[in-house]
């Protein structure tokens, strides 16, 4: 089929409508690093907001976009433009992450260290304004983390089991039995978001940054925390617990994780300490 042709009949999901599984249903993100990369996407998204969760008529209404504080001239003239041609909208601001971070604390000039999905930025803002040649960013953000926690429990033997791909099926009273399912259809990208999922939710049910420089030998015998698996099994996550979430603050870590291409060997990757510095 025609690519042009291909795009126009696209059917978008978004949000909570991406839980229910269907047959060659693609996951996209139109993020990457923080910064747009499909705004065909954005302006799904932005429609989706407007009309079906805020209920309004941008026309009526001024609008502010918060963007990162590394957004190029070209992202602005982007937003800028489905805001004015698409939607019509009287009014526009486009104000930085990181100002409206030190505004929502209640001052005008801080250090605003914003860690989020996709990178972790810092950067500096003086009465108002971001310092733009202060501006740190790094490519370590949540989603990475949760690819090292899913590798590391990968390496470990443990299988991640998508919640669609199985159903439990009762043997006796009170006794069930997991019975695998079989959709041929379904797509890598959709597999691998519905294991992510889970991988995250471990991730942020039994993590937490240690108090000390992770250390493999001092953090060997640490106590194990349980945790129980959609399909049933439980798993024991032991010094993970401490070394993924230190990743932030010591990038050479993930080249411990098999699976993981490791930052450590490159000197533009800094951890949070030298960023803040």
């Amino acid at each position: 089929m025609d690519v042009d042709k291909a795009k126009t009949k696209r059917k978008f999901y978004l949000g909570q409508e991406l839980e229910f599984r269907r047959e060659h249903m693609e996951v996209i993100s139109p993020l990457k690093d923080g910064t747009v990369i499909d705004w065909e996407v954005v302006d799904n998204i932005w429609n989706h907001a407007f009309r079906r969760r805020l209920l309004i008529n941008p026309e009526e209404h001024p609008m502010l976009i918060a963007e990162p504080s590394t957004n190029s001239g070209q992202q602005r003239e982007k937003a800028a433009e489905l805001m004015f041609e698409k939607y019509k909208v009287p009014a526009l601001f486009l104000a930085k992450n990181a100002v409206l971070t030190s505004f929502a604390s209640g001052r005008a000039t801080s250090l605003v260290v914003d860690c989020g999905g996709g990178s972790t930025v810092v950067s500096a803002v003086h009465d108002g304004y971001v310092l733009q040649k202060s501006a740190a960013t790094s490519p370590i953000g949540g989603e990475f983390l949760t690819d090292c926690m899913m590798k590391s429990l990968e390496s470990k033997g443990v299988v991640i089991r998508p919640k669609y791909s199985f159903k439990k099926k009762e043997v006796r009273p009170g006794d069930y039995k997991v019975v695998d399912l079989d959709f041929p259809n379904t797509t890598d990208s959709y597999r691998l978001y519905c294991m992510r999922a889970i991988a995250s939710d471990i991730k942020e049910s039994v993590c937490r940054v240690p108090d000390t420089p992770f250390d493999e030998v001092a953090y060997a015998n640490v106590p194990t925390t349980s945790y129980e698996l959609p399909d049933g099994q439980t798993i024991e996550v032991g010094a993970d617990r401490f070394k993924i979430p230190d990743i932030l603050f010591n990038p050479y870590l993930s080249q411990t994780i098999p699976g993981i291409d490791g930052f450590g060997d490159s000197t533009s990757i800094r951890g949070l300490p030298r960023m803040v510095s």
